[in-house]
């Protein structure tokens, strides 16, 4: 399967680089190994699309609902998953 998600600028040009191999995302959306995870820039400033993209296969995806990035009550109600890139 094939999952777009929206990324920023930073993260972006780190795993453009090569440097982050793993994404963190709060878990309301399925995603296991061998998906694909389309990642969009997003420019948070602009509110728009810088038109990079990149695709990442899924090599392993981990939900737990120990850390919090996220509302609790959006961690309580999907959890959160720590995606790998192969």
């Amino acid at each position: 399967m094939k999952i777009e998600k929206k990324v920023w600028p930073e993260f972006f040009g780190a795993i453009l680089a090569g440097k982050k191999t793993f994404e963190l995302r709060l878990a309301d959306f399925e995603c296991k190994p061998n998906d694909i995870l389309l990642l969009k820039e997003w420019d948070p400033k602009t509110k728009q699309y810088t038109g990079r993209k990149i695709e990442k296969k899924v090599a392993y995806s981990l939900k737990t609902k120990d850390i919090r990035f996220w509302p609790k009550k959006d961690i309580e109600k999907y959890g959160l998953q720590i995606i790998s890139f192969a």
